[in-house]
């Protein structure tokens, strides 16, 4: 009975907080635009029995996903976040492994120091976070004011609603996503097996590239999945920061919710958007297995 009740109780959550409202929405995905409350239908009525139900199945349809093939506005707009996404993921990874080769390399009382410093952006509020770097951004913005003072530039720069500024909100904000985990696994690295290297005729930046690398790959792995999963349904930074030429899925899908009030097609996005994530996701959790096994 105790571990029934330990296993059902994680069950009992993915239950509740994603099946459940999977389920919803794949059943929104299937209806159709209503101008009602809600604005879909049709509406499952439990009242009229099983008649009712298999009358309730009979009008759904899979017209959203057939849309969504269609108009070409919706597969740009996943191959953008998936280009953006990557690209992302790319330049998080050259910005965050320096960071936590220099964090894993650190005295050691330094380290917890440098671990507060680069959880400490979490202590406030993202929206707040991606607000101010409009402030950044804009051309009458401090990046632009410092550049000018500075003498590099004569006019300021148009960085601000552009998909560099989606760039560089997306790096900022899920760079300790990728700095964690790759830390995790450098602050492990045993010290002699790099001597041991020099010893065999390597120089420091062959040891480098043939033990810390290939030692790191795990954390490395791991940030990359962390970074990558959760940009590809990135909507408050494209929103804010990009521009209308920026297109990524997570603003469209907001887009149909909230602006055009269409949910099923919404729903059928979201769907979508759902199906590609499980790959990364199923990849993730395979590194993680892996790892684990590994340790043991």
């Amino acid at each position: 009975m105790r571990r029934f009740t330990l296993i059902a109780i994680p069950y009992f959550w993915l239950l509740a907080l994603f099946l459940v409202p999977f389920l919803i929405v794949l059943k929104i995905s299937l209806s159709d635009t209503a101008l009602a409350i809600p604005p879909y239908m049709p509406s499952l009525d439990l009242s009229e029995g099983w008649a009712g139900f298999m009358a309730f199945l009979t009008e759904l349809d899979f017209e959203n996903f057939v849309w969504l093939t269609e108009d070409d506005l919706y597969w740009k707009a996943y191959l953008s976040s998936l280009q953006i996404a990557f690209f992302s993921t790319v330049l998080t990874l050259i910005v965050g492994y320096p960071i936590a080769y220099a964090m894993a390399r650190a005295p050691e009382e330094w380290r917890p120091t440098l671990l507060m410093l680069v959880i400490l952006p979490f202590w406030t509020s993202f929206l707040i976070r991606v607000y101010s770097w409009m402030g950044i951004l804009s051309q009458e913005g401090y990046l632009n004011q410092a550049l000018m003072s500075l003498g590099l530039i004569s006019e300021p720069l148009i960085i601000l609603n552009t998909n560099i500024a989606v760039y560089i909100g997306i790096v900022y904000t899920y760079l300790p996503f990728m700095i964690l985990p790759i830390y995790a696994a450098l602050e492990k690295l045993d010290g002699s097996l790099l001597e041991a290297a020099e010893d065999l005729g390597c120089s420091r930046a062959s040891a480098f590239w043939l033990v810390t690398i290939p030692l790191s790959k795990q954390g490395i792995i791991a940030g990359c999945f962390l970074v990558f999963i959760p940009t590809i349904g990135e909507f408050v930074i494209p929103s804010l920061l990009g521009g209308s030429q920026t297109l990524m899925i997570g603003k469209v899908l907001s887009e149909e919710f909230f602006s055009n009030r269409d949910w099923p097609v919404a729903s059928a996005v979201a769907i979508i958007l759902l199906l590609i994530l499980v790959i990364p996701i199923i990849l993730f959790q395979r590194n993680e297995q892996k790892q684990r096994e590994a340790e043991k």
